[in-house]
């Protein structure tokens, strides 16, 4: 509530000024951390992805980069760093920002496709700048090595689930090439996914295993139909994604090597003998940390579901290269 001798006090138009960082705190741990990171290495190496004369100008290397080193200094998602950056004047200090910024830096898309333009050395040179400015903090004689499980954004996974997805992704290829179907089953499957429900139930058990085998059926039926209507150029640029379609669909109960997800199908299940939670779906990690002051020097995605006894080898090679690079 305004008192009688606000009304005849000046107005703050602009919290912030011109110069953003006069009015922050220099002891801050983000601008110290941004004082000691090489900006303009990232710039020279990252500069090559980029045109001058193609395309609408790009977001400045520093700003992507440091929401990526903010992504993973706060664990955030690529939404919420985005989302943090408009709101967070020191983020805006951290990636570059003279005056502050009213609007999102970017969208979250634009995080995913400059991971995929850099690729794993991009990745892997940012990540040899985060151990650098630790300088002699890193070179400890004694590290700790331990394996956990890294888990994919995927929802728990079912042979219904799958079925389903796979008969809406053979509709939509479908529609997108004007094809006309003799029959999308879309309200049978409709049906049918309401039958799956509860399948664990004693008495609906056999109705959820019925469903199950009329989708796979659907499923096998679309994918020979798109075989037979498919441009050849068309479907030899799916060949791949049909063949992994019937491999999840031919897949049984208790076979190795099954397909958890259908856009992340390396994913592999994972027992970890806990109470709560009595597998994990997603990629087992070995991650190298100095023994004293626990600075991360290695990361290592395992493709195969290993002992942890066989990740060392390949952990502490990728140890010793990292720490080389930096």
């Amino acid at each position: 509530m305004l008192r009688k001798d606000d009304a005849n006090r000046p107005v703050q138009t602009q919290v912030f000024g011109n110069d953003l960082l006069s009015q922050l705190d220099p002891d801050d741990c983000l601008l110290k951390l941004a004082a000691v990171i090489d900006w303009w290495r990232f710039d020279e190496e990252f500069s090559q992805y980029y045109s001058e004369d193609k395309g609408r100008p790009a977001i400045p290397i520093r700003r992507v980069v440091g929401l990526l080193i903010l992504k993973a200094y706060e664990n955030l998602s690529d939404e919420s760093v985005v989302l943090a950056y408009k709101r967070n004047p020191y983020y805006q200090a951290f990636c570059g920002e003279r005056e502050f910024q009213r609007v999102a830096g970017c969208s979250s898309t634009e995080l995913v496709h400059f991971r995929q333009r850099i690729g794993e050395a991009g990745v892997q040179m940012i990540f040899a700048e985060s151990v650098r400015v630790h300088g002699g903090d890193a070179e400890e004689g004694e590290v700790h090595i331990d394996s956990t499980v890294q888990e994919k954004n995927i929802t728990y996974p079912t042979d219904s689930k799958l079925a389903i997805k796979i008969i809406n992704r053979l509709s939509k290829l479908a529609k997108a090439q004007g094809l006309s179907q003799r029959r999308t089953y879309a309200k049978e499957v409709k049906g049918l996914r309401l039958d799956c429900r509860h399948f664990r139930h004693v008495k609906r058990r056999a109705k959820a295993r019925r469903a199950l085998k009329r989708l796979r059926t659907i499923a096998h039926v679309l994918i020979r139909e798109l075989r037979r209507q498919l441009p050849e150029a068309v479907l030899a640029a799916n060949e791949e994604t049909f063949a992994l379609y019937e491999r999840v669909l031919n897949q049984k109960r208790m076979d190795k090597n099954k397909v958890y997800s259908l856009h992340e199908p390396q994913v592999y299940c994972i027992g970890k003998g806990k109470d709560h939670k009595a597998y994990e779906y997603g990629a087992k990690a070995s991650v190298v940390s100095t023994a004293k002051r626990g600075i991360i020097l290695a990361a290592v995605n395992h493709e195969r579901n290993i002992h942890d006894s066989h990740t060392l080898p390949e952990v502490i090679g990728k140890g010793s290269v990292d720490a080389a690079e930096a």
